[in-house]
């Protein structure tokens, strides 16, 4: 699989260091679309704060991608859920630390969540 990043120099706005406009994915053998994935702990509680939540979101997609043979690396695509717009600096963070710094596709959207508690959701599409 081989992948090439599409950010075009003109005619749109500049894609920033944690941001591309697309990823072309060239000859994928599988595709892996995770469900959006919260900050709970193996026993379902969630955790404390939001750093903790992140910590615990980015520990859960790894397992996730572990048990279909994949890495962080195999990542192509990031959907992040806030319940609050003040949050977007602290996952935008947790993200790039996730990635190693590797820019993906992505979008952030704000929005109420299923439970008070559950103070970010995060979804991921892998390839390999």
């Amino acid at each position: 699989m081989m992948t090439h990043i599409r950010n075009p120099n003109s005619g749109i706005y500049r894609a920033t260091d944690d941001y591309i406009h697309a990823m072309e994915v060239e000859l994928p053998s599988r595709f892996l679309f995770v469900s959006g994935t919260m900050g709970l702990r193996e026993d379902g509680t969630p955790g404390r704060n939001l750093a903790e939540q992140l910590d615990l979101i980015w520990g859960n997609i790894r397992r996730i991608l572990a048990e279909a043979g994949m890495g962080m690396e195999h990542i192509i695509r990031v959907t992040s859920y806030l319940r609050d717009a003040d949050f977007v600096q602290q996952n935008q963070d947790a993200r790039v630390a996730a990635l190693d710094g590797r820019a993906v596709p992505v979008t952030t959207i704000v929005a109420q969540t299923l439970s008070a508690e559950w103070l970010v959701e995060i979804e991921v599409i892998a390839a390999a």
